[in-house]
């Protein structure tokens, strides 16, 4: 059965559940994703925003293979 999820990723956390160093990761967020679920693209530490995370490959692959263009729309706040 595929599941699908969107988490809300923080300021500064990586988009992965394994740990590299002191920097937060998913698998600090407030809620135990079962372990055959992964991030559906990725946000920079440095991004903070939706991100949809699923079990379900097919869509993985038709989202993210570069053979499968699609429109993406971003908005971005930029300080500075």
């Amino acid at each position: 059965m595929y599941r699908y999820f969107i988490a809300y990723k923080p300021y500064g956390m990586l988009t992965q559940f394994s740990r590299e160093g002191e920097r937060k990761v998913l698998a600090d967020l407030n809620f135990v994703f079962p372990k055959d679920v992964y991030p559906v693209g990725r946000l920079d530490a440095d991004s903070e925003g939706l991100l949809v995370l699923t079990n379900d490959k097919p869509v993985n692959e038709k989202i993210l293979h570069p053979s499968n263009k699609h429109l993406r729309t971003y908005l971005v706040q930029v300080e500075g």
